[in-house]
């Protein structure tokens, strides 16, 4: 899954690194790739990514194996983070001269999985359509969408699903809007019911039931080096990440039977 949006501020690497850490909570083994310069999924995660760490900007540009690059978390056993360091940054200049720049990241995911299988596999892109997100789009079959409960949540939707179109005909078929999360809902508010019904009727299928609430706790987590899984369970916050984890592993597991 690639979490997408390319409007900042909505809680994608925040939704990103805490429904992994609550799926490897379930036993399912996670890889969380980051692909946002910024590093903050690396962060989260507990998992070094100062310049001198092998990072995913050597697979993209160098073509290491992801194996040399991946770390586990030490938040949990099932849970691994392919990290991203500040030279991420300059890739999305150094990909343009590239040969085949957009199929990089799946071609080094298809060979990764091959000897070390993940039940899922989360990439955490950055806030906007370079080609980092290209190269996340091309290497994912589905894409969850982070939308924020407020007033411009669904602008710039349009474009966004705009781009996986463009991506489905060009470059990777199978890619799909898969899931989508109402995050910062506030229940005190009438804009924030209004505009998850106005998602709701637009993607029935697609939005899962939980909503996750405005939280004091899940803004804190990071800056600790965790997640709001490890930092405190039993907040609103951690307790809503893991109800969306648990609807994603069910749908998960309902799909590989219909195939």
């Amino acid at each position: 899954m690639t979490v997408s949006n390319q409007k900042g501020g909505v809680g994608k690497t925040t939704t990103a690194v805490n429904v992994a850490s609550a799926l490897a909570g379930l036993g399912a083994k996670v890889l969380v790739i980051d692909l946002d310069p910024q590093g903050n999924a690396s962060t989260a995660l507990g998992v070094p990514h100062s310049a001198e760490v092998p990072s995913i900007y050597d697979v993209l540009i160098e073509e290491f194996p992801l194996a040399d690059i991946v770390q586990q978390s030490p938040e949990d056993p099932n849970l691994f983070c392919a990290p991203s360091t500040i030279h991420l940054a300059g890739a999305e200049i150094e990909l343009v001269a590239q040969v085949a720049r957009e199929h990089r990241l799946r071609r080094a995911l298809e060979d990764y999985l091959v000897d070390s299988p993940m039940d899922f596999v989360i990439i955490d892109c950055p806030p906007s359509l370079g080609l980092l997100t290209i190269n996340a789009f091309t290497a994912a079959s589905e894409v969850f969408i982070p939308i924020q409960c407020e007033y411009y949540a669904l602008e710039g939707l349009s474009q966004l699903l705009g781009s996986i179109q463009m991506i489905q005909k060009h470059l990777n078929p199978s890619l799909h809007l898969s899931t989508i999360l109402l995050t910062m809902f506030d229940g005190r508010t009438r804009l924030a019911q209004q505009v998850a019904d106005e998602v709701r009727t637009h993607f029935p299928t697609q939005v899962l039931e939980t909503v996750i609430p405005r939280s004091v706790r899940v803004s804190e987590a990071p800056s600790f080096g965790q997640t709001v899984i490890a930092y405190d369970g039993q907040s609103a916050g951690a307790i809503a990440y893991r109800e969306a984890a648990v609807e994603i592993a069910s749908r998960t597991a309902t799909q590989s039977k219909e195939k």
